[in-house]
């Protein structure tokens, strides 16, 4: 029984003993201790680094470039001018020609008898003629008279000029120095008056025809030096000859046709040609095209980075090419062009400029603890 009581004692001191634990360690009942945290490292990205050239501008002929076709300088269609049967064939299609050189011959039939005809018809007026004048200067013809046989010897003289040049028109012959593009006729045809006998062409020199639209027109000078690239690789000289002062009335173009040297016949009509016009002199920076690059709505342009490191996009204009890359206006007179990396930063973006030829990457991610 003493036992029992002895052990609801020990029990009830320890209990009291823990409910007074926090007084005497100097805490509160609620207080519950909290471990304390450990910083959270903040990571901070570095600006992307790209490769980048200085470029100057340098002055350039900003040339206006179009694609049109070559032709020949002139042509024209030899027609006709007698009825007669061809008896003879000199020249053949694609055959080269000097001007007068005989094309093709017609039969003369009864011209040749006409001609003597007239040749004796005229020596008699002029017998008649000057008897006649040397009766009026004695007083024995009268001045009617004098005049009658003074026309019947005109009328005899046209008369055997209007055979000559029929006998002259059956041999048909080349207007200038050319090419026969195409015969119409073939030996035994009988041709009317005006019917077409064959097609002369004149290639040298050849012309580069081109349309120039109404908002460049007016950059286009006669008389400029111009450059010629042929779709057979060849590249020439030519100068513009002509400029059509009224545009097509369906496309709004303008034809300009420029003079091309072209000895021997060596460069065939009906080739196509781009075509390099000199219109102004412009301030162009040279680079590669790889380094050109699009915006969101597709406008050509380069990225270049400005004085504080900032990205911004510049629209362009192609002023030439060439085996040394193009050359484009639109940007600043001086210019840090991104050559590498231009198309994973955008306008705006702060980056870090390297010199071209060192490897862009982006800067790995710093840590430092706050």
């Amino acid at each position: 029984m003493k036992s029992s009581y002895a052990m609801a004692l020990v029990i009830a001191l320890a209990a009291v003993g823990w409910l007074a634990s926090p007084y005497l360690t100097g805490g509160t009942a609620n207080e519950v201790e909290v471990p304390e945290a450990t910083p959270t490292p903040v990571v901070t990205k570095a600006p992307m680094r790209v490769q980048v050239r200085e470029s100057i501008a340098e002055i350039r002929i900003n040339s206006l470039i179009l694609t049109g076709q070559t032709e020949p300088s002139r042509h024209a269609t030899v027609s006709a001018e007698t009825a007669a049967r061809v008896i003879a064939v000199e020249a053949e299609e694609g055959s080269v020609v000097k001007e007068g050189d005989i094309i093709v011959r017609l039969a003369t039939d009864d011209r040749e008898a006409q001609l003597a005809e007239a040749r004796a018809l005229l020596k008699h007026r002029q017998i008649e003629y000057s008897a006649a004048n040397k009766l009026s200067s004695k007083g024995y013809q009268t001045q009617t008279k004098l005049a009658e046989t003074s026309a019947n010897l005109e009328s005899a003289e046209a008369h055997l000029r209007r055979i000559e040049i029929d006998m002259e028109r059956t041999v048909i012959r080349a207007p200038f120095d050319g090419v026969i593009q195409t015969r119409m006729v073939e030996v035994g045809d009988y041709l009317k008056v005006g019917s077409p006998v064959a097609l002369v062409i004149d290639l040298d020199p050849l012309i580069a025809v081109a349309q120039v639209s109404e908002r460049e027109i007016a950059g286009v000078v006669n008389g400029v030096d111009a450059k010629v690239r042929l779709v057979t690789g060849d590249i020439i000289d030519g100068r513009v000859r002509y400029v059509s002062s009224v545009g097509s009335e369906g496309t709004r173009t303008f034809r300009v046709e420029l003079e091309i040297d072209n000895a021997e016949n060596r460069l065939a009509a009906g080739l196509t040609a781009e075509i390099r016009l000199p219109v102004a002199a412009v301030e162009a920076h040279n680079m590669s095209p790889a380094a050109l690059t699009l915006d969101d709505t597709g406008v050509i342009g380069v990225k270049i980075v400005d004085e504080r490191n900032i990205v911004r996009f510049h629209p362009i204009q192609l002023v030439s090419d060439g085996l040394d890359g193009v050359w484009i206006g639109g940007l600043p007179r001086e210019a840090t062009i991104i050559t590498v990396g231009q198309e994973f930063v955008m306008p705006g973006q702060t980056v870090t400029p390297v010199p071209q030829g060192t490897t862009p990457s982006a800067a790995k991610p710093s840590r430092s603890a706050s």
